[in-house]
C-alpha cells in the first residue's frame, strides 16, 4: 500500500509561482510513475503532469507546458510540481497519483491553489 501526503498549496498573486510536494510511503515509490492532477469547482478533474519512475521522461498538458515542471527525488520518496506565472484558471485542488500498471492506482487528499488576479 502506498500513501501519499501533497503539500505546499496556497493563496498566490496572478504571475507567482508555487511549488507543490507529493510524500510517499513505502519502499517501492521508486518504481512507480507518478501524475499530478487538478480539479477545479464544477469541473472534472484532468491531467496536468507526469514523470516516470526514473525521471527520465515527463509529460505535461498542453496547459502547463513551459509553466510547470515536475520532478522527482526517488532519495526522498518525493515528488515535486514547480508552478510559475500562475493564472486565476490554475486555481484547483491538485493531487499526486500513483500508477501501477498502467493505471493511476493511489491519490493522495489533495491541496488547493487559489490564484487571485
Amino acid at each position: 500500500q502506498v500513501q501519499l501526503v501533497e503539500s505546499g498549496g496556497g493563496l498566490v498573486q496572478a504571475g507567482g509561482s508555487l511549488r507543490l510536494s507529493c510524500a510517499a510511503s513505502g519502499r517501492t515509490f521508486s518504481s512507480y510513475a507518478m501524475g499530478w492532477f487538478r480539479q477545479a469547482p464544477g469541473k472534472e478533474r484532468e491531467f496536468v503532469a507526469s514523470i516516470s519512475w526514473s525521471g527520465e521522461s515527463t509529460y505535461y498538458a498542453d496547459s502547463a507546458k513551459g509553466r510547470f515542471t515536475i520532478s522527482r527525488d526517488n532519495a526522498k520518496n518525493t515528488v515535486y510540481l514547480q508552478m510559475n506565472s500562475l493564472k486565476p484558471e490554475d486555481t484547483a485542488v491538485y493531487y499526486c497519483a500513483g500508477r501501477v500498471f498502467g493505471s493511476y492506482k493511489y491519490w493522495g487528499q489533495g491541496t488547493q491553489v487559489t490564484v487571485s488576479s
